[in-house]
């Protein structure tokens, strides 16, 4: 049992497993953008690059998302040939990004108590209802980019910089990375016109939230987060209040 654990824990972080898991997310996602009429996460960078390769042509569009499933399908393959990919991994995977997601809000508001800090005022999402397809997208997208950019890209390159550039020990490295780029991912959440009105206690909990998942980041790979961060925003966004 214990080595079944230990083999399951290996292959669902190593890196192109990972990134595997997660494709079909990414071409969900550019196609549910299509049916929200363009609705989609606020640090997308890659829908414009697809729709640029494309020409601005839907069809080319679309056939390029089918290409991408066409070389997940492909990639699975091989690499299960080779004995390098499982895919039996995907259910425990979402299985459990699932248990993190549901106690992702829980243990943030739990720290904030702890800290004091449950009583500051707290602004509502913005935006309103939104259908289920636009929460679909929304949810993908934040759990693809934001988790690229913010914890793969910005917390990494942090870390690389203060690591290797400037020499830094460690610990100190990894906490300036976890605290900086945790800013900045609560930060955007109220930029642009579908971010929120700024409130210190939402600031808070955001900041918290990142600083998990930067953790579960680090402990369990990149599809887990994505999962999981995906996950807990359509469970936000589809439930009461």
């Amino acid at each position: 049992m214990k080595t079944s654990i230990r083999r399951y824990l290996k292959r669902s972080s190593e890196p192109y497993t990972a990134t595997l898991l997660v494709l079909p997310l990414f071409v969900v996602y550019q196609v549910g953008i299509l049916l929200t009429g363009g609705v989609r996460n606020g640090v997308d960078f890659m829908t414009d690059l697809l729709f640029l390769a494309a020409d601005g042509e839907l069809g080319t569009y679309l056939v390029i998302n089918v290409g991408l499933l066409v070389a997940f399908v492909a990639a699975v393959f091989v690499m299960r040939k080779r004995g390098e990919f499982k895919l039996r991994v995907w259910p425990w995977v979402v299985a459990e990004s699932t248990l993190y997601a549901s106690l992702l809000g829980t243990t943030v508001i739990l720290l904030m108590q702890q800290l004091g800090l449950q009583d500051l005022p707290f602004a509502a999402g913005a935006g309103g209802q939104r259908e289920l397809v636009d929460i679909l997208v929304l949810s993908l997208g934040a759990g693809i980019y934001e988790e690229i950019v913010f914890r793969v890209a910005l917390m990494g390159g942090l870390f690389w910089v203060a690591s290797k550039a400037l020499g830094w020990k460690t610990w100190v490295a990894a906490l300036t990375a976890v605290v900086a780029s945790s800013l900045v991912f609560s930060g955007v959440h109220y930029i642009g016109p579908m971010g929120d009105d700024f409130a210190m206690q939402s600031f808070l909990f955001r900041f918290f939230a990142g600083g998990l998942l930067a953790l579960i980041y680090h402990l369990r790979g990149f599809a887990v987060v994505v999962y999981t961060h995906a996950i807990y925003d359509i469970l936000v966004m589809i439930g009461p209040g």
